[in-house]
């Protein structure tokens, strides 16, 4: 399929693309080897072929969501940058 310029410069109006004038050549011979390689694609034979929907035949396996606590208050408090003996001290934020 041939790509005219008016077709590029549409094409990046509709991209919201700045196009320079030293990219145009090179930019149409780009789009016009992609748009060949996709009429290649749509000359094979896909007759009885299921839609593709993943790649992969595995399912989600999920886990309980099961709250547990993993820290001690010490550990918690350890990287605090300021605290109590049991709590961490945050600036005040409600006047």
């Amino acid at each position: 399929m041939k790509i005219d310029e008016a077709t590029l410069n549409k094409i990046a109006n509709l991209a919201r693309l700045e196009v320079k004038p030293q990219e145009k050549e090179a930019l149409l011979n780009s789009l016009e080897s992609v748009l060949s390689w996709m009429e290649q694609l749509n000359e094979v034979d896909t007759e009885g072929i299921a839609p593709l929907t993943h790649i992969l035949d595995e399912q989600n396996n999920w886990r309980e969501d099961i709250g547990q606590n993993t820290l001690t208050r010490a550990e918690a408090l350890t990287n605090a940058p300021a605290r109590t003996e049991a709590y961490i001290k945050v600036p005040k934020v409600i006047e």
